[in-house]
C-alpha cells in the first residue's frame, strides 16, 4: 500500500514485518532481551523499586491466636524514567521503486525502507544498552586470569562458575543470562575446557555447530545471549570501520526482567511509552511530492533504564542493577 498523499498513516502491516526479519540468534539484536521492554502510560514518571534490605527479608510467619499474619511495613522507593522520541526517516524515489520492484514484486521496495530504518533505531538502541551493560566504571570489572582466547589455558567453565557463586551471594539469586559477543562466542568454541564440557553434554557434536542454547546447557546457565551487532565507527563519507557493538573485552552474568512486575528485582527495562509509541518499531508512511518520494518512518519513544532508586536530590538510594550483574573482564587479549 503506497502512500496517497501527504497526510501520515500508521501502518501496523509493516510494523509487523519489521518483527519478522530480524537475524539470526547469533547476529540479532540482543538489546530488548537485556533490559526488556516495559509499557508506561506516561512519557515520564517513577515507578516502584523494592529497597535492597527488602529483597530476601527473613520475617516471623507464625500466627498467634486472636491476632493476625505478619505484613510488610517498608515502603516502595521510588525509581526514575523519561522517555525520548527517536526515529529514522527512509525515502524510496518513484525511479528507486521502478528499478527495485519493476512489474512484479509490488510492496517490496517498502520492505526495503522499512528495514533501513527499523535498523537505523535498533542499531542506535543497542549502542546505548550495550553501553550501560560492559561499563567497567558504573560496575565492578572481575578480571579473568587467562583470556577466553587462549583456547589451550583459558578456563571460562571455571570462571562462569564462580561468577555465578559470586551473584548469589551479593544479590542472594541466580543470573538468568550470559551476555557475550560474536567473537567471545567462537572463542569459546576452541576453548579446551568448553570443549570438554560440551561433549560430555552433547556426545558426538561437532563444536562449530553448537549454538548458544547448547553452549549455555553446558556451562549451566539458563541462555547465552550473544551479540553479534555491528556498526561502522567511522561514520559517513569516511572508510568503513566495521566495530562490534558488544565489546569482546567484556563478558557479563545478569538477572534480567521479565512480563510486568516492575518491581521484581533485575538489572534493567526499556520504558516505552504506549501512547506515543504501542511497539518498538512504529512504522508510518507519507507521500513526499516534492522529492518524488515515498517516506517510511521507524519510530519509538523509550528510554533504557537502570534499576535504581532515587532520594528526592537525586541521589542514588538502592542500585538493584549493580546486584543484578556480574561483569568479567580480561575477556580477550
Amino acid at each position: 500500500m503506497r502512500p496517497k498523499g501527504s497526510t501520515l498513516v500508521y501502518r501496523p502491516d509493516l510494523g509487523q514485518y519489521v518483527m519478522e526479519f530480524m537475524e539470526g540468534e547469533t547476529t540479532a539484536f540482543i538489546g530488548l532481551q537485556v533490559m526488556p521492554l516495559f509499557p508506561v502510560s506516561e512519557a515520564s514518571d517513577t515507578f516502584p523499586v523494592i529497597p535492597a534490605e527488602a529483597m530476601l527479608s527473613l520475617e516471623e510467619t507464625r500466627r498467634a491466636p486472636r491476632s493476625s499474619y505478619g505484613e510488610d511495613d517498608w515502603d516502595y522507593e521510588r525509581g526514575m524514567f523519561s522517555t525520548v522520541d527517536r526515529g529514522w526517516k527512509q525515502l524510496i524515489d518513484d525511479g528507486e521503486r521502478k528499478m527495485l520492484e519493476g512489474e512484479i514484486y509490488t510492496g517490496f521496495a517498502d520492505q526495503i525502507a522499512v528495514e533501513r530504518a527499523t535498523k537505523v533505531i535498533l542499531r542506535a538502541q543497542e549502542k546505548r544498552i550495550a553501553a550501560k551493560v560492559f561499563d567497567a566504571v558504573t560496575f565492578s570489572a572481575h578480571a579473568v586470569t587467562n583470556e577466553w582466547d587462549d583456547g589451550t589455558n583459558a578456563t571460562p567453565f571455571d570462571d562462569i562458575n564462580d561468577g555465578i557463586i559470586a551473584f548469589r551471594n551479593q544479590c542472594g539469586l541466580l543470573p538468568d543470562t550470559l551476555v557475550i559477543n560474536f567473537k567471545v562466542f567462537q572463542n569459546l568454541k576452541r576453548s579446551s575446557q568448553i570443549i570438554d564440557q560440551v561433549k560430555y553434554t552433547f556426545p558426538m557434536m561437532n563444536m562449530q555447530n553448537v549454538t548458544p542454547k547448547q553452549l549455555a546447557q553446558a556451562v549451566g546457565v539458563p541462555r547465552i545471549l550473544v551479540g553479534g551487532s555491528v556498526y561502522n565507527s567511522k561514520g559517513a563519507g569516511l572508510d568503513a570501520t566495521i566495530a562490534d557493538i558488544w565489546d569482546d573485552e567484556y563478558a557479563a552474568l545478569l538477572k534480567t526482567g521479565s512480563g510486568y512486575d516492575i518491581t521484581e528485582p533485575s538489572f534493567g527495562r526499556t520504558f516505552l511509552w504506549r501512547e506515543d509509541s504501542p511497539t518498538n518499531a512504529v512504522v508510518e508512511s507519507y507521500r513526499d511530492e516534492d522529492k518524488r518520494s515515498d517516506a517510511f518512518r521507524v519510530r519509538h519513544n523509550v528510554d533504557e533504564r537502570l534499576i535504581q532508586s532515587f532520594d528526592d536530590s537525586g541521589t542514588v538510594v538502592s542500585n538493584i542493577a549493580d546486584k543484578c550483574i556480574y561483569l568479567f573482564s580480561n575477556i580477550t587479549s
